[in-house]
This record gives C-alpha cells, sequence and structure tokens, in this order.
C-alpha cells in the first residue's frame, strides 16, 4: 500500500514534465525512484521534490523557448516591430503639434509656448526606429527603440514620488515602447516586415497614423475660442474631440473610426498564425490601459482634486508590474492550444479521407 502511494506521488510530481518527456521517460523515472525509497516510505523527499520540479520547470522553459522559434512568431515580431514604432512616433507627433497649434479654448496665460528638444528627438527617434526596421537594418533599430525605453526611465521615472499620475498615464506607452524593443531585438531576415506586410498594408499603416493625428489637430485647432468659451456659447465636447456642431464631432469620429478600422483590416488580412501572435505580443499593453482606465481611474481622479500626490499602494504596483506578463503568457498558451486544436482536426480530417480512398 505503502509502495502504490509513494508511486502515486512521484507521478504527481512528475506531471511537472513536459508530456512528451513524460510519455518517453516516466516509466524509467519511477522505477528509479521508487527502487532508492527507504522501506515504508510513503512521502517523496525534500531533495526528490526539489530536484523533480526544477527539472520539470527547466524542461519546460525550454519547449517554450523552442516554441519561440516557430517563423510565425518572427514574422509577427517583425510587423510588431513597424507598427508600434508608427504608433509612437504618431503619439510624438501629436505631443509636438498639441505645443505649436495653438489651441483657442485655452486662455493666453496657459497656453504652451513650444516643444522642448526632448519633444522632437521623441518624433525623430521613433520614425527613424520604423525607417531602419523597414530598410533591414534591425540591430540599429532595436539599439533606438531601447533607447527609447531608457529614456522613460530616466526622464519620467523618477516622478514616480512626485507625479505618480504622470507617470501611470505615461505607463501604457513605455509598455508599447518595451514591446517595440523586445520585438525588434527578436531574430528575422532583413525587410522581414516588409516582406509579410506588403506595400499597400504598409502604406495604410502610415497614412492612417497620419490620419488620427491630422483629425485630432484639426479639431484642436477649430475649437471656439476662448471668449466664446467662457461667455456660454454651445459647445459639443467628446473625450478629447472639440467642436461648435454635433455633425463636426461625429465627423471626427468617423474619421478616427475609419482609420482605426483600415489598421484592424491591414493586419486581419495576414496569415492566421502571424495576426495571433501579434494579437498576443499587443495583449499586454491593451491590458495595462484598461487597468488604468478601470481599477486605477478613483485614485487617478482623487489626486487630482487632492491637490497633492497620493502614492499607490503596493498591491497596486504590484498589478501594474503582473498584468502585462501574465496577460503575455496567457495569450502564448491560448495560441498554441488553439493550434494544436487546429492541427489535430486537421490529421483526423486527413485520416478520413485516407480512410474513404481506401
Amino acid at each position: 500500500m505503502s509502495a502504490a502511494e509513494l508511486e502515486r506521488r512521484y507521478r504527481r510530481l512528475l506531471a511537472v514534465h513536459p508530456w512528451e518527456h513524460r510519455r518517453t521517460y516516466e516509466e524509467e523515472m519511477v522505477a528509479v525512484l521508487l527502487a532508492d525509497a527507504r522501506p515504508g516510505q510513503t512521502r517523496p523527499g525534500l531533495r526528490d521534490t526539489v530536484d523533480l520540479v526544477g527539472a520539470g520547470l527547466r524542461a519546460r522553459l525550454r519547449v517554450g523557448a523552442r516554441g519561440f522559434t516557430d517563423p510565425a512568431w518572427s514574422d509577427a515580431a517583425a510587423v510588431t516591430g513597424v507598427l508600434v514604432a508608427l504608433v509612437l512616433c504618431a503619439a510624438a507627433g501629436r505631443s509636438v503639434l498639441d505645443q505649436l497649434v495653438a489651441d483657442p479654448s485655452l486662455p493666453p496665460s496657459v497656453r504652451p509656448v513650444g516643444p522642448d528638444p526632448v519633444d522632437w528627438l521623441r518624433v525623430a527617434g521613433w520614425a527613424t526606429v520604423a525607417v531602419t526596421a523597414l530598410v533591414g537594418l534591425r540591430w540599429v533599430a532595436a539599439g533606438l527603440a531601447w533607447t527609447g525605453v531608457g529614456g522613460w526611465l530616466v526622464l519620467v521615472g523618477p516622478g514616480v514620488g512626485d507625479q505618480p499620475t504622470y507617470v501611470v498615464d505615461t505607463l501604457p506607452q513605455f509598455a508599447l515602447a518595451l514591446v517595440a524593443a523586445a520585438a525588434l531585438t527578436a531574430p528575422a531576415t532583413a525587410r522581414r516586415a516588409v516582406a509579410v506586410l506588403g506595400v499597400r498594408r504598409l502604406a495604410v499603416l502610415v497614412a492612417a497614423c497620419l490620419a488620427v493625428v491630422s483629425i485630432l489637430t484639426v479639431s484642436q485647432r477649430a475649437r471656439p475660442p476662448f471668449q466664446e468659451s467662457a461667455s456660454g456659447y454651445p459647445v459639443y465636447v467628446l473625450y478629447d474631440l472639440e467642436a461648435r456642431s454635433e455633425l463636426v464631432i461625429w465627423l471626427y469620429v468617423a474619421g478616427l473610426a475609419a482609420a482605426a478600422l483600415a489598421v484592424v483590416v491591414a493586419v486581419a488580412t495576414l496569415a492566421a498564425p502571424v495576426r495571433r501572435r501579434i494579437a498576443v505580443l499587443l495583449a499586454p499593453v491593451a491590458a495595462l490601459a484598461l487597468l488604468i482606465d478601470t481599477a486605477l481611474a478613483g485614485w487617478s481622479v482623487s489626486t487630482m482634486h487632492m491637490g497633492h500626490a497620493i502614492a499607490l499602494v503596493p498591491a497596486q504596483w504590484l498589478m501594474l508590474v503582473l498584468v502585462p506578463p501574465v496577460t503575455f503568457l496567457a495569450g502564448v498558451l491560448l495560441v498554441r492550444r488553439r493550434e494544436e486544436t487546429l492541427r489535430m482536426v486537421a490529421l483526423g480530417r486527413a485520416a478520413d479521407r485516407e480512410h474513404r480512398a481506401g
């Protein structure tokens, strides 16, 4: 009875190993472990437990790493790196235009004085990342992207103590920069993003980014003057969009929706394995942005109205740190399960066809 109980517990520990490894070596390993057991032993020893679990986790990591050598991951990383660089370049360009194009709805005393060198550097930097990645200078693009990540840590990171809301609000952009840097670091052939996307899709992505920046800039420039806003002149507002007419607001919305739809269609028409992996690579950023807009919305509003910084509690920082990697790992597992299911279905259909032919 004790031997059966010990064997059952050893097999439970061996479940940590990948299935392929267990199929080949499980019976041999169980036989060796039982042969080395003490008379009457019913539980695995601490050393055996640590060795089995550690070896199983290392084997799973090796299997997982081999999974990322799939060409679909390389293609998805190449496309994601370029796409994110374009988005960050557009966001930086939007920030510069915000300061160059006067907002008539603001009083002259609070209007920005103009972009500083860092603002221009962000635009030039991410534009260079996109261009160098497209022309095949992948390591140059990756190096510049990692420089952008380091720049955020140096310039924005120290504000955690006295400007926590600003730091948290810029975390999605930091996450995008991190995704771009990691994606561009992944091994890929030269100009792989162009080969996967094609010229038309690439042109659509660039045009969509330009369209979004243009619509937001036009919306800002066309806002009613400060004097009219202060005198009670009717103004229609939807998030950052503002106009004197409701129709104009909806035209802005239609333009932004069309640009977003163009990006979605460009990505959705890629090969299914590639677009699944692009979604997995971008999902952590979406999860982080959703977390900030929901779970931390009350904290952000309270900080603005209290007049002083309210520190995040450790649990909130833990959420911000853990949600992106957990989302990524969950996405990887879902993609693997989905594709394994599709593979088994294809094998079953092939066997049925052979059976009918026979």
